[in-house]
């Protein structure tokens, strides 16, 4: 079978359905390969803003350059959204959108068959079909019809031309969910001693209607791992020597609430679904797991009993990612969010009372349609006040068929660049003051693969319990637990020229949790470990 290469864009959920075409590839023979030397390459595509899709579209171009015997299959949230526009880009031979992702190694199969025989002289080939065991939503592997306009990228016009296959249909009627953990590598193709943090999805899909957002409309309705399933992945991992494992979705917190209630016998889920705690909570009951680390979860999702639960054990890592968008309750409104901006600065406010030493994040967005400057300014002023040790900020991209795209009064862009300047640099200085916050104490910390090197020897990169980089002098194995002392702060990283190796024979769940109250707390919300 050919060799291929994946290449991921976007968010974690993305990269975990990498994994699962990976997966579903190595099943079927292929090999992997660098992406200069693949003979398939396979470019799983994002469209959350339109600078996503033009990173797509430069992906085409280089591998283009780079292979130019490989051929070119596009799956992902792009082709799901604009199958024409992809499937007419010069170089891509199959498209092939997130309803049909789950039959993707199928579908290759099938048309370098094809190809074969064409290429054999024999130019009849058998119509597709689905295969055995296709999903009962699954529509016919029947591309759908050949499209005939082509957009020149060079000459940014069209131009009739025949088309490879595209195969997309109704994300709505889609109910598979792609699962496979996705490791943090140097290497694309590294071996598994290399890997660390494995990020597992667990659920995909979402149920709000966000006015700005498009991921609905191309991942469909939300849908969970099952509950057996997830235990035995997180089971796999730790028997593969594996001691931290990251969870996400893309609506994480609505995880299990399709599912049908196991002390509920015939239920239907519709009422009676699990939660996102009982989930943790077999996990930390059910496998040995050191350490959970818990994605972005939004506001209405984190409980009481949720924030009681990551604060209760050291085997849940202390970090909290809390989408805010904004800090207005008009915009809130604009944008469709289900809360308030006085709900979430309680939610953030009881995170860091139960996590004193916790990182808390949070996803911002400037420059939504008619936001003005006092709009902005009340964004800007909770953010201030609020303990946030990072910020991802976003500037609003207007969505083909979303509701935002079409309001009046879009912000200019150099009125949006302004304001992502402006929070950026208020959360390089959170940043400063949380982390100068731990100078000289200890924390615990797992190995990355990746070294550096510096004037002063080489530093190995590691993670800490709450989400701080951290370099540690020496080589050192990737995914072991240290316990390092903070001796500098650098470039937005901790230094540490003292590590003790943590026993690993010792559960985690039987060590002294560090996240303590700093003996001197100089401002309000910030906290050390001991």
């Amino acid at each position: 079978m050919p060799s291929y290469r994946v290449e991921n864009f976007g968010c974690r959920a993305t990269q975990a359905d990498g994994a699962a075409l990976e997966r579903q590839l190595d099943a079927c023979g292929f090999s992997r390969a660098f992406s200069e030397q693949a003979e398939l390459v396979i470019l799983n595509t994002c469209t959350v803003t339109s600078s996503a899709d033009q990173d797509a579209r430069a992906a085409i171009r280089r591998v283009q350059r780079e292979n130019r015997l490989a051929r070119i299959v596009v799956t992902g949230c792009y082709a799901q959204r604009a199958p024409g526009e992809v499937a007419a880009l010069p170089g891509v031979w199959l498209v092939v959108g997130n309803s049909h992702k789950h039959q993707l190694a199928e579908i290759v199969q099938r048309n370098f068959r094809d190809a074969e025989k064409v290429a054999a002289g024999n130019e009849t080939v058998e119509p597709a079909s689905p295969g055995a065991g296709a999903s009962r939503e699954a529509h016919s592997l029947l591309p759908i019809a050949n499209l005939t306009e082509n957009w020149d990228l060079r000459t940014e016009s069209w131009e009739k031309r025949t088309e490879n296959p595209t195969y997309v249909s109704d994300i709505f009627a889609h109910t598979e969910l792609l699962a496979a953990p996705v490791f943090e590598s140097a290497s694309p193709i590294a071996n598994q001693h290399d890997r660390t943090r494995p990020n597992l999805k667990v659920q995909d899909g979402c149920d709000n209607r966000c006015a700005f957002c498009v991921i609905p409309s191309v991942r469909g309705h939300s849908r969970s791992l099952p509950l057996g399933r997830v235990i035995s992945e997180v089971n796999m991992l730790v028997a593969a020597g594996y001691r931290e494992l990251v969870i996400s979705g893309i609506n994480l917190g609505r995880w299990g609430r399709d599912l049908a209630d196991a002390a509920q016998p015939g239920s239907t889920g519709r009422h009676h679904g699990q939660r996102l705690e009982s989930l943790i909570r077999a996990i930390l009951a059910e496998t040995q797991l050191e350490k959970l680390r818990i994605s972005s979860v939004e506001p209405t999702d984190w409980s009481d009993e949720l924030i009681a639960l990551v604060a209760s054990t050291p085997r849940i890592a202390k970090h909290a990612h809390v989408p805010l968008q904004s800090g207005s309750d008009a915009v809130l409104r604009r944008m469709h969010r289900k809360y308030r901006p006085w709900h979430y600065r309680e939610k953030i406010e009881t995170i860091r009372a139960a996590m004193p030493a916790a990182a808390i994040g949070a996803d911002v967005m400037v420059g939504f349609p008619g936001e003005s400057d006092l709009e902005f300014e009340a964004t800007r002023s909770l953010i201030a006040d609020l303990p946030f040790t990072y910020l991802h900020v976003f500037t609003y991209s207007a969505r083909p068929g979303t509701p935002a795209a079409s309001m009046p009064n879009q912000i200019p862009p150099q009125i949006a660049r302004q304001r992502s300047k402006i929070l950026r640099d208020l959360a390089v200085e959170k940043k400063k003051t949380f982390m100068q916050s731990f100078f000289g104490r200890k924390l615990d910390a797992i190995t990355l693969n990746v070294v550096h090197e510096r004037p002063d020897g080489q530093f190995t990169e590691a993670l800490t319990d709450n989400y701080q980089k951290t370099y540690i002098k020496g080589r050192h194995t990737p995914n072991r637990w240290l316990t390092v002392r903070v001796d500098a702060i650098e470039d937005g990283a901790f230094l540490s020229t003292h590590a003790e190796i943590i026993d690993p024979l010792k559960s985690v769940a039987d060590r002294r949790d560090r996240v303590r109250a700093p003996a001197h707390q100089d401002s309000p919300g910030v906290a050390a470990v001991l």
